[in-house]
């Protein structure tokens, strides 16, 4: 017996041509999505060829992993979408092949391609992450005077720093100019103002040329007095309405040493992100003794005693001889008082301004390790993901029925959707530290994951999840809605009414209503003991329903379009509505115990009671005019 039948491998070429196309149309539309991103970085800058192809290598390696699992759900939607279109799928189940044994040969092969992810974010992705985060930040120093922001100052210029009030990328001017020139010491500090200015390379891309409009200089003189004192320094000032600068600056592109970004998250395997994330789990530890000890024994325990520092010792030497601060500050002069209160004060701050240096290096370092337990979980949640989707793709494309690149691409599009913004929500929660981490990383495979298993239980089962029809009534039934009859006068007419017989039927319903609605006191609130716990049928209610059910039938053969009118006007009855919420007892027993929810239920009960003295009603009324109409046309 062949392992791998003649049905699989139709399946799997039938999936594989359109994983290979999905897959190279998910990676064109990130790519154009990173280049979007990336794009001011790569226009106008003289980028070679041989940059442009690294940059772009370097971006679809990274890339790859996350275009798979769509790739997959688009994939398997449109296979199977085509094998139900084209009821293949019908002739597989009729001779007997479940729904789980025609996705086998799909599953192994996305288990291969979810270890596939695995290894390209575990090799390759980190390797090409630090290539490329070298290559951008080697693009940046390019052209610096496209980099500029504005109101901030921006010292990627050896020797200067410059603020720029406002820019026009349109023209190259910079507005509000302020440029702060530290040359070898501070005698040759330059301050230059100016109110507009443009910077650009120069042709040997060896210069920065920096022409200046309508502006002042000021400049340090040589300083004759005592370097301390810096109030005799002089200065010059220079007004100027044109001036151009040359400044020394290689704008060639150097390429950074990668080497630079391996502390980085995105640049780590498994094993180099577990030890980072030891490492500084261990690091934050020890900060936290630190500040332990600290704030334990005060600050006193980390002086020098006896030319070095020995807490334990004075610990001790305090437990031994206990002072009396009241008694000492008592004897002690004025001034020693105000030079313990100085003291104090200094050690206060000080403290203050190592707590703080000591909180913001934590905030870091838990930063950084939530960066590394995200990252880490990452490269598993994005190779479960590629089943995951295949497990919705597949169960809904076998449901849905329709191939193409119609409704498949749009659900695809949907479910994608859904899953980057939780994604994206859990991740931007843990990094920000307000959930854990590992919940973060896998809150989009606990959503999506529950999906994926009732669909493919719904879809083995042949069961009809899109069938609108259902949906509209159970949440008719759910909200106590009722259609409409529609009962047309037909044009030929087999068999008249027995006028005779339904005279005399029509008036004992109405008086039958008449004595159901006098003896059942509809208006009132419903017994709450016997709604949910002693259910009885209403065999009342469900007679008139049958007899109701049995004259429109009847008279639905009438010439007479009045009386087809009233037939229309005709309530459709629910014969239990009244009597308790579910048709199950222990359902009904569960609720009752949950008394918010069976307050809410016990009025619903209540409003169906009001509902059929409402229908009864009616229904005297239009039973009455029937049998007037019936006489008066002398059709009995």
């Amino acid at each position: 017996m062949k392992i791998v039948k003649k049905l699989d491998i139709f399946i799997l070429k039938q999936f594989a041509l359109l994983f290979a196309g999905t897959f190279f149309i998910c990676l064109f539309i990130f790519m154009m999505q990173f280049l979007w991103r990336w794009v001011d970085e790569l226009i106008g800058k003289g980028l070679s060829l041989d940059i442009l192809g690294r940059f772009f290598f370097y971006a679809t390696m990274t890339l790859v992993p996350m275009s798979l699992p769509l790739a997959i759900l688009l994939a398997s939607l449109i296979s199977f979408g085509n094998m139900g279109e084209r009821l293949e799928l019908l002739a597989m189940k009729s001779a007997g092949i479940p729904l789980v044994r025609i996705l086998r040969p799909v599953f192994i092969f996305v288990i291969m391609v979810s270890f596939g992810s695995f290894y390209f974010q575990n090799v390759v992705s980190p390797e090409s992450s630090k290539q490329l985060a070298a290559l951008i930040y080697s693009m940046r120093q390019k052209s610096p005077e496209l980099e500029i922001p504005e109101g901030v100052f921006y010292n990627e210029i050896p020797g200067y720093n410059l603020f720029v009030e406002q820019k026009d990328p349109e023209k190259g001017m910079l507005y509000g100019i302020m440029i702060y020139n530290q040359g070898s010491s501070f005698d040759d500090t330059q301050v230059v103002l100016a109110d507009s200015g443009r910077l650009q390379s120069t042709a040997d891309q060896m210069h920065l040329q920096l022409t200046l409009y309508d502006g002042q200089r000021f400049r340090n003189m040589q300083n004759t007095g005592s370097a301390m004192d810096r109030t005799t320094v002089p200065y010059m000032r220079e007004t100027f309405k044109e001036e151009i600068d040359l400044i020394p600056f290689d704008n060639t592109l150097n390429l950074t040493d990668a080497s630079l970004f391996d502390n980085n998250a995105k640049t780590k395997n498994l094993s180099q992100l577990t030890r980072g994330v030891d490492s500084l789990r261990q690091s934050l530890d020890s900060i936290g003794r630190d500040q332990f000890e600290q704030y334990r024994y005060g600050f006193l325990a980390h002086t020098r005693l006896n030319g070095r520092k020995d807490s334990a010792s004075l610990r001790a030497r305090v437990a031994r001889h206990p002072l009396n601060i009241d008694s000492i500050n008592q004897q002690a002069t004025d001034d020693l008082r105000g030079q313990v209160t100085r003291s104090a004060l200094s050690r206060a701050q000080s403290g203050e301004a190592q707590t703080s240096m000591m909180q913001d290096y934590s905030s870091h370092n838990n930063r950084i390790l939530r960066e590394h337990s995200l990252e880490r979980h990452k490269k598993f949640t994005l190779s479960l993901a590629c089943i995951i989707f295949f497990f919705i793709g597949a169960p809904l494309g076998a449901i849905i029925r329709k191939g193409g690149l119609g409704v498949p691409v749009v659900v695809s599009v949907i479910i994608f959707i859904l899953y980057y913004i939780v994604n994206a929500s859990g991740e931007k929660l843990a990094k920000s530290g307000a959930w854990d981490a590992t919940f973060g990383a896998w809150l989009s495979t606990m959503v999506l994951a529950p999906i994926g298993g009732w669909l493919t239980w719904k879809s083995n089962q042949d069961s009809a999840v899109f069938n609108f029809e259902g949906y509209q009534r159970f949440f008719r039934r759910l909200l106590g809605l009722r259609l409409h009859r529609n009962i047309s006068r037909k044009e030929i007419i087999m068999e008249d009414p027995d006028y005779p017989r339904l005279l005399p039927e029509l008036r004992q319903f109405s008086n039958d209503c008449a004595a159901y609605v006098q003896a059942h006191h509809l208006r009132f609130m419903p017994n709450y003991f016997r709604v949910f716990f002693h259910y009885e049928p209403d065999i009342v209610v469900m007679g008139l329903c049958d007899r109701l059910e049995a004259f429109i039938l009847e008279l639905s053969n009438s010439r007479d379009a009045r009386i087809i009118a009233t037939l229309n006007d005709m309530p459709i009855m629910a014969p239990d509505a009244h009597t308790r919420p579910f048709r199950n007892a222990r359902r009904n027993a569960i609720v009752g115990v949950f008394f918010p929810v069976g307050i809410v239920l016990w009025i619903r009960i209540w409003r169906y009671r009001l509902r059929l003295w409402h229908d009864l009603e009616q229904l005297q009324k239009q039973a009455k005019y029937i049998c007037q109409r019936i006489e008066k046309e002398g059709l009995a």
